[in-house]
């Protein structure tokens, strides 16, 4: 699912890319944890101007429906909160969870030769014990791709977005069960600043890419890219 914004006279493009996750072959981990999707998150939005078109990619519709099902998915229980302080006032809870996007970069056609599109997107998720306190971050890397078809410069942009959003979010349900802040969840056990601080030392979610299994997209690696203006639009609402 995704919305395509019209094109302006100068040719700009403004998406909406929405994905849609198949329900993952996962038990789910015995704990009840809290969720914060932080309003820079809710209203992302990543916009720049290259080769004389103006791009707006807005994220945050999208991540906050990705985040709740990907949490859903592998927890228990999942209570949603909009900040910390809420999070803390709650009971039962083994932990809390806090979601970010770090950075949003891409790559056109007209960069590749007229081939694909492909988009990187980092977060940072940010660890919290159910008193609040800080136990650790977690970084992944999303990877997607769509082949440059037809006239559009936008659908194959949101297909790209889509597969990279869906990369990050396979290799979570998948791997974070395996870190140790995931297996003591599975014991049912709350995370604690001391077992977290011997533990834990800002994990890194494996950043090997996933195909994506539609027929437009095909595997081609990562492209890097100079950093852009991704930044929460200040101008958007919750």
């Amino acid at each position: 699912m995704a919305i395509l914004g019209a094109l302006t006279a100068c040719g700009g493009v403004s998406i909406r890319p929405e994905p849609v996750l198949p329900k993952p072959l996962i038990e789910p981990i015995p704990a009840d944890v809290g969720l914060i999707i932080p309003s820079d998150m809710r209203n992302y939005t990543h916009k720049e101007t290259r080769w004389g078109t103006d791009w707006q990619v807005a994220l945050g519709p999208g991540h906050t429906r990705l985040m709740r099902d990907v949490f859903k998915d592998l927890f228990r229980e999942i209570k949603e909160f909009n900040d910390l302080e809420s999070a803390r006032a709650a009971q039962d809870l083994k932990a809390v969870f806090e979601p970010r996007i770090d950075q949003y970069s891409f790559v056109t056609g007209r960069e590749t030769g007229g081939r694909y599109y492909a988009v990187t997107i980092r977060y940072r998720i940010i660890l919290y014990t159910p008193q609040g306190e800080k136990a650790d971050s977690l970084t992944l890397t999303g990877y997607g791709n769509a082949l440059a078809k037809g006239m559009s410069n936008g659908a194959p942009l949101v297909r790209a977005s889509i597969a990279a959003m869906r990369d990050a979010a396979a290799k979570f349900l998948v791997q974070f069960p395996d870190q140790p802040a995931g297996q003591q969840l599975a014991r049912n056990e709350a995370v604690t600043l001391e077992k977290s601080a011997a533990a834990f030392d800002n994990l890194q979610i494996e950043a090997v890419p996933i195909e994506d299994p539609a027929p437009d997209t095909e595997t081609i690696p990562p492209v890097r890219t100079s950093s852009a203006s991704s930044t929460p639009d200040p101008a958007a609402t919750r």
